[in-house]
């Protein structure tokens, strides 16, 4: 029986839905409205031509985008007062005992492939509809079903395991049952950043050492500068999916990996690429890594003890569609629900990730030239289509790095 909370519930969604579509609406008119002139500080080194790809190719993923927000909600109220959480449950009552682990993992797993299933159609167009349409997409049909395959293997073996430990603390620790999740997902988070680099990643991309060049003398030279060890710098075959170029860090501790991706490595000079690298560094050399680590931590903490105080309220159960509450259906409505109810906490998060990057430009600056990062910018906007006017508000709530004319100009000084 719907309840208060069912009218908290829907007010939380309406609210998140209309302030999402609205915020889409936004952006498409303010880059639309600029596509007919370059801003002045980029004049000199961005094209017509480029300006107003970028403007299209920003207006159709936003467009997109749209769509993904309806299918959401809609998704999103199936699986809760449309019954479909408790539908599924009864189906896999007559194979599993109610509330056992066997009977919350199937009802998990099966939520999870229908959402994947779901969500596959934008996917595909997505990849092989926006991103071919403005020349950035190289990934076939058959590498998508591969890469499709594997990921979903990965996420069995690495996924399966944690689900079958929650459940079981969940089910034997008793009223703290949340404090030993919360530990074990650290756990599981860290080892899984060491894990990653080594033996997951290759499984996608082919990671090629780069030991000799000037590029790689360069870059020996700034981790010197930095004081920064890492298990090597490798060159990813990233163009085999995609002509974006990128660069990142990945791993902790003595597993960490510098990875360029090819498509960054074809089109920066190596002074380019190891102010961008400083940056990255400057990630690392100002602890933003270990913040996030323990900000990640602490939200966490937070977000299992409000569970661990609604998992017995029969109210919580009865507000979203379900009638037999278990462990596993707590878990699952809860997580379906609850970024509904955070998203207008997004905005800080963007202010606090786009503070760090600004860090980040600085510490680069100190260590590589700023004039060679700026140019180096400039091209990545170019080569990935990034918009140079984004709507001011939806950049406040989405944008984890500053907008382009505010990032280039702080680096100006």
């Amino acid at each position: 029986m719907p309840n208060a909370f069912t009218g908290l519930f829907l007010a939380a969604l309406l609210a998140a839905t209309a302030t999402r579509l609205w915020l889409a609406q936004r952006q498409i008119r303010h880059v639309i409205a600029h596509r007919a002139a370059v801003p002045a500080s980029f004049a000199d080194s961005i094209p017509l031509h480029a300006h107003q790809k970028a403007a299209d190719y920003t207006a159709a993923k936003t467009r997109l985008g749209m769509i993904d927000v309806l299918i959401g909600a809609a998704v999103l109220l199936g699986f809760t007062l449309g019954g479909l959480t408790q539908w599924l449950a009864d189906a896999w009552s007559a194979l599993f005992a109610p509330g056992s682990i066997a009977h919350g993992t199937a009802l998990l797993l099966s939520i999870l492939l229908l959402q994947g299933l779901i969500g596959l159609p934008t996917t595909l167009y997505r990849t092989f509809g926006i991103e071919s349409r403005f020349g950035f997409n190289r990934m076939t049909l058959r590498l998508f079903i591969i890469d499709l395959l594997k990921h979903t293997a990965v996420a069995i073996a690495l996924g399966v395991p944690l689900l079958l430990a929650v459940l079981w603390l969940m089910d034997k620790m008793g009223e703290y049952w949340w404090l030993y999740v919360w530990i074990l997902w650290v756990g599981y988070s860290l080892v899984l950043m060491m894990v990653y680099p080594a033996f997951i990643m290759p499984l996608f991309n082919k990671f090629t050492p780069i030991s000799e060049g000037e590029l790689a003398q360069r870059i020996q030279r700034l981790l010197e500068r930095c004081g920064f060890k890492s298990s090597g710098l490798y060159l990813m075959d990233g163009s085999k999916r995609s002509s974006h170029g990128n660069a990142f860090f990945t791993g902790f501790g003595a597993a960490k990996r510098i990875v360029l991706f090819d498509t960054l490595v074809s089109r920066l000079e190596p002074p380019e690429v190891e102010a961008v690298l400083a940056h990255e560094l400057g990630h690392y050399r100002l602890h933003h890594i270990a913040k996030a680590m323990a900000l990640s931590a602490a939200v966490s903490f937070a977000v299992l003890w409000v569970l661990g105080q609604l998992i017995d309220q029969a109210w919580f159960y009865q507000g979203l569609g379900v009638h037999t509450p278990s462990n596993a259906a707590a878990l699952v409505l809860f997580l379906m629900v609850l970024p509904e109810f955070l998203f207008f906490v997004q905005p800080l998060t963007s202010r606090y990730s786009r503070k760090r990057e600004f860090e980040a430009d600085a510490y680069a600056t100190s260590h590589a030239s700023a004039a060679e990062l700026v140019r180096a910018l400039v091209k990545l906007y170019q080569d990935n289509a990034a918009t140079l006017t984004p709507d001011p508000l939806h950049s406040a709530f989405y944008d984890s790095h500053p907008p382009a004319a505010i990032r280039i100009a702080r680096l100006g000084k």
